[in-house]
């Protein structure tokens, strides 16, 4: 079985979808969801899953974008194995959804913003090269990282005064 690669993106069109990620983070930020929004392509770059974090509104510890998306990828695609896909995403993916991205052999993962705290693909760790990591992807990392950034740091500024 041959296995095709991840669609080849230009710079032009990776910054056009992650603008159109950070928009619908914005609308996730305002549903009092942390605003994060992921989307996977298939080797012909078209949509075959997204997701926006829903932790709150579902009371699901595993409601991260990554995760949402790879779950209605894979019902769309009737496979777990995702070598010829892309997931591009607004903030690094945590060590939980690297795990899975690895388990589910993702081919390419293009991200905004890192993680220093959290980050499972090079901000406090990188999974994705361990030596246990029996898949290898192709991460690309920082695609409009000051703007998904600043998203973030105000999102939960935001949070934190009306907490006080």
């Amino acid at each position: 079985m041959q296995v095709s690669k991840p669609v080849e993106l230009n710079d032009h069109q990776i910054k056009g979808w992650m603008r159109r990620l950070i928009n619908r983070a914005e609308s996730i930020g305002n549903q009092d969801e942390v605003p994060v929004a992921a989307v996977i392509l298939n080797e012909f770059g078209q949509t075959i899953g997204h997701g926006s974090n829903c932790r709150n509104r579902t009371s699901d510890p595993l409601g991260h974008a990554e995760i949402i998306a790879l779950r209605q990828a894979s019902w769309l695609k009737g496979d777990w194995r995702f070598n010829e896909c892309t997931l591009l995403v607004t903030l690094e993916p945590c060590q939980m959804c690297a795990a899975a991205l690895i388990q589910a052999r993702m081919g390419k993962v293009i991200f905004a913003a890192k993680d220093p705290k959290r980050g499972g693909l090079g901000g406090s760790i990188d999974l994705s090269v361990l030596r246990s990591a029996h898949h290898r992807m192709i991460v690309q990392g920082g695609i409009l990282e000051k703007e998904a950034r600043m998203q973030l740091e105000d999102w939960f500024r935001k949070k934190r005064k009306y907490r006080c």
